[in-house]
């Protein structure tokens, strides 16, 4: 099917990772395919001017004349595009191809071409549902062997024609709860193809709709039972009428073909009550953030569409050349005083700053509670200020009592944190082992988020409250070493500043993290900053 109009399917998702099965299944596609159909594969990173086309710069610079380019896109015009490692496609060059899809364009030139995704993604990492909303096709290898790559088509028999061929597509498709037009449209194209020059026939629906929606589903159809009960009619219908219910509902013979067909573990997730998986986000996670600011610490050679032009470095690489060069023109009749080509450009390497978040975990358990918030807010105040200039985030965690609170989340906003800070209550038991585990959790969303997280723990580390709630010293410290080794496992940053008057239980508490110890009984707010500066 994809094979035989690939700009009309769009394409097709091939969730599978790399090995023999799945390059067989793309020799067979390209085997279909009649001879001579472009076949283009999507280099990582590729850039606008290669992908859509523009200015050749090298045959430009070469010239003394604009010389402009086809894209990967136009030379692709009638075949078909192969993505690898779709699921980390940058949202950019995602949205420029679906705008490809749409137009049958790039650059003002034809480009009617199917793509490909090589989806290699695992857990919940899956290409962008924009993209992949716009192909027929999602294929899953996992579990394939090469043997069933040599199975002969089917051939089913077309059955009785149907009546309301879209009709019946739209009633599958909101039974299957697909939102998009996309889906039913694609799959009355399959529908379509597969009747050839016959009237669509009832397996044809079927066939179709195992193809294209059963993939696509996100709910099972509702039982009969639970449909609601049609009200009685005023008149009987004329003899020509055509029944509605007809076109709204499904056939049950039809909604369990297309049932069949739905993915074992999107089956096992609509059966459990939950969601599809999500599409991987887009963001510096998993993917190179490609921004033109930083602080330049060097330069490399490069396209300058693609980067901040050297333009020092090129003339420094060009210089050594140009008497040679400049021989060679005047031998074609050439005058120019400087000659860059190609290999000469430079770009500027940028160092950006990562951005750092530090998570106060504060004991606010005890009698001296009170006086440890205090020095907690004028330390995250005073941290704030200076976040502004240096774009860094502060987060509070608090414990007592029997657990662990989240009282303010990642934030630059000083007067959110004076908010978050002022009605906090002191007093209670130490849950340690909660408070650190809390503290991990959200310094892990910070690492995955792109930011740098670093842990500040105030407490004097006698423990009494285990994460169960219950009391007892013994088992409360033993979990608090527990969880600090667990934070030393996750490899974050931390420091442990012993707030208690007496007794070093703390210091056991920032060995088992890896941390830095401070021992800063009654500091005061500008100690406390300068020493989390020095530490972290």
């Amino acid at each position: 099917m994809l094979a035989a109009n690939p700009a009309a399917f769009g394409g097709a998702i091939l969730r599978a990772v790399p090995g023999p099965v799945r390059e067989g299944w793309l020799d067979a596609v390209r085997a279909a395919l009649p001879a001579g159909t472009p076949w283009r594969r999507l280099p990582p990173g590729i850039g606008d001017d290669a992908l859509l086309g523009g200015l050749d710069l090298a045959a430009t610079l070469a010239a003394g004349r604009p010389v402009a380019r086809a894209g990967l896109l136009a030379e692709a015009d009638g075949g078909i595009v192969v993505v690898p490692m779709a699921e980390r496609l940058p949202p950019g060059t995602a949205s420029r191809l679906a705008a490809a899809l749409d137009t049958g364009t790039a650059s003002d030139r034809p480009a009617r071409f199917g793509l490909i995704l090589l989806d290699e993604g695992e857990g919940d990492e899956t290409v962008a549902e924009p993209l992949a909303d716009r192909l027929a096709f999602r294929i899953d290898l996992s579990g394939i062997g090469l043997a069933a790559l040599q199975t002969d088509t089917p051939n089913p028999e077309p059955g009785p024609e149907a009546l309301d061929p879209v009709g019946d597509l739209c009633a599958l498709a909101e039974a299957f709860g697909v939102a998009s037009l996309r889906g039913p449209i694609l799959a009355a194209r399959v529908a379509r193809r597969l009747a050839g020059d016959r009237p669509i026939g009832q397996q044809d629906i079927v066939t179709a709709a195992r193809l294209v929606l059963a993939p696509r589903a996100t709910r099972l159809p509702a039982p009969e039972s639970e449909a609601p009960p049609e009200e009685p009619r005023a008149e009987p219908p004329p003899d020509d009428a055509v029944e509605p219910a007809a076109a709204d509902t499904p056939d049950d013979v039809v909604l369990e073909a297309v049932r069949a067909a739905i993915p074992p573990n999107l089956l096992d997730q609509l059966l459990a009550g939950r969601h599809p998986l999500a599409a991987a986000k887009a963001g510096r996670v998993g993917q190179a953030a490609a921004s033109r600011t930083g602080r330049p610490v060097g330069s490399r050679r490069g396209d300058p569409r693609r980067g901040r032009l050297d333009l020092l470095g090129t003339l420094r690489a060009a210089a050594p050349w140009q008497a040679v060069r400049r021989a060679e023109g005047e031998a074609r009749g050439e005058t120019r005083r400087i000659v860059v080509r190609r290999d000469d450009l430079r770009i500027r390497i940028l160092r950006q700053r990562t951005e750092t978040t530090t998570v106060f975990c504060v004991d606010a358990s005890g009698s001296a509670a009170l006086e440890r918030l205090a020095e907690a807010k004028g330390a995250v105040e005073l941290l704030l200020t200076e976040a502004y200039v240096r774009r860094d985030r502060v987060a509070l965690v608090a414990f007592r009592g029997t657990g662990a609170e989240l009282v303010l989340p990642p934030t630059r906003s000083l007067t959110r944190a004076k908010r978050g800070l002022s009605g906090l209550p002191g007093g209670g038991g130490t849950p340690l082992a909660a408070g650190i585990d809390a503290a991990v959790a959200v310094a892990l969303g910070v690492r995955r988020s792109g930011s740098r997280p670093a842990i500040v723990l105030l407490t004097d580390g006698r423990a009494n409250v285990a994460r169960s709630g219950e009391g007892g010293r013994a088992r409360a410290g033993a979990e608090a070493l527990q969880a600090a080794r667990a934070l030393r496992a996750a490899n974050l940053p931390a420091l442990v500043v012993d707030t208690g008057s007496r007794g070093e239980e703390s210091r056991a508490v920032a060995d088992a993290m890896g941390a830095r110890y401070l021992k800063l009984p009654r500091i005061e707010a500008g100690q406390l900053s300068a020493a989390v500066r020095a530490a972290l």
